[in-house]
């Protein structure tokens, strides 16, 4: 890519679709366009309403492109959710050149060859994240390239999504009018911008909350190593005020995001708030106190919930690095205090340092930005025909390629 190139983000989640127009200024990105809209036909990541959800697509490039002043034709699309499994592969190849010094196209091959994988018919790759590489018998290779071998193996996980869910989620954005440039794993995304390649290569948690359920990548030796997702998150949060305080839906979600605290030792008496309930005109007081009374039992679920499921991927007692917690229902006052009561570990909320974006629901979509400029060598985006055009340039692969090992320096 070069100087001046645009980037589109899709991140279609279950509360928010989010829009993000990125431009390339030597090697770093500048975020110079946000576009948001309410979700209204997705539940728990899945798409239960093509329309609604077309119509927020759509709402949500069309704010973008205001605040930028351009057309946006294409975009990538970020893709999650407790469909993505992660399916171990191994590759080998001959190096081709005469010298037998492995070089990018080596890398490309074996990489192509680890793609080939017997896969029921309900499921599709995503993407293939290399874990190590092996040069005639040397294992844990971690860049291969320049390199002398004959034989170049690699140890890779499949990436694979269900494609009824896929094919839903792509098809609602063509039929916004955007082309699919091409889809990228959030949790790898997310990472390359709020992990550090110390944090990745002693192990870490990443836990992303959003509001239909909260997804756990753990990263360790520099790579993805496992992936769940548990179906809770901050709309449970959400409904339990609803109950609590016999109001909507809606007016509990304002509710929770204006004066919504984790830890109820937060909270003070003298903070009041008025809302409606449901059948009654009257609006009645409360005090944050009794709101943390309703969000703290839930958000201690949550934790305990994700330290469950990280014993259960096989990590006992965590890992060196703690956690990251990123997503809407971190923005909670105190919930990185009560994650680390509840996990005992080190935690600390990611957010992108960006102004207009500074909050930890974007770290998804500013993170896929990041990663498709740093990975691909096409842009994804376009302009007006005016001042800005697409710009395309071939390699995308081999770029791809480059871009991991930089994971590693």
């Amino acid at each position: 890519m070069t100087k001046g190139d645009i980037i589109v983000g899709l991140d279609i989640g279950t509360s928010t679709v989010r829009a993000i127009i990125g431009e390339l200024d030597g090697l770093n990105i500048n975020i110079i366009g946000v576009g948001t809209a309410k979700s209204d036909g997705i539940k728990k990541g899945a798409i239960v309403d093509i329309d609604k959800t077309v119509a927020a697509i759509k709402a949500a490039v069309e704010h973008a492109e205001r605040m930028v002043g351009i057309s946006i034709h294409a975009a990538f699309v970020g893709v999650s959710g407790s469909h993505i499994a992660l399916q171990p592969s191994h590759g080998i190849v001959a190096v081709s050149a005469t010298d037998r010094e492995i070089g990018d196209e080596d890398v490309e091959r074996v990489i192509a060859a680890a793609r080939v994988i017997n896969l029921p018919t309900e499921r599709e790759i995503v993407d293939v994240v290399p874990r190590d590489f092996t040069v005639d018998g040397l294992a844990e290779v971690t860049d291969p390239r320049g390199m002398i071998g004959v034989r170049l193996e690699v140890d890779t996980y499949v990436v694979t999504g269900s494609r009824t869910v896929l094919h839903n989620l792509l098809r609602c954005v063509e039929r916004a009018g955007i082309e699919v440039a091409g889809t990228v794993l959030l949790p790898l995304a997310a990472a390359g911008m709020i992990l550090s390649a110390d944090e990745k290569r002693l192990g870490v948690v990443l836990v992303d909350v959003g509001a239909g359920s909260t997804s756990i990548s753990v990263f360790e030796r520099g790579t993805l190593e496992r992936f769940s997702v548990i179906p809770v998150g901050g709309d449970n949060v959400t409904n339990d005020i609803t109950v609590g305080l016999q109001t909507g839906f809606d007016a509990a979600e304002v509710v929770k995001c204006r004066h919504g605290i984790a830890e109820v030792a937060l909270a003070r008496e003298e903070e009041k708030f008025k809302v409606q309930r449901i059948g009654n005109s009257v609006e009645k007081e409360y005090t944050t106190v009794e709101l943390g009374y309703i969000i703290e039992p839930r958000m201690q679920e949550i934790f305990s919930l994700v330290a469950r499921e990280v014993e259960r991927l096989g990590y006992p007692r965590g890992l060196p690095g703690g956690y990251v917690f990123s997503g809407g229902g971190m923005l909670l006052k105190g919930a990185d205090k009560l994650a680390e009561r509840e996990l005992n570990a080190p935690v600390r909320v990611a957010s992108p340092d960006y102004v207009g974006v500074r909050d930890p629901s974007y770290v998804g979509c500013v993170g896929m930005i990041k990663y498709v400029s740093r990975y691909y060598a096409r842009t994804a985006v376009a302009a007006t025909s005016s001042t800005r055009r697409p710009k395309s340039g071939g390699g995308g692969a081999l770029q791809k390629i480059r871009g991991w090992f930089q994971d590693f320096i």
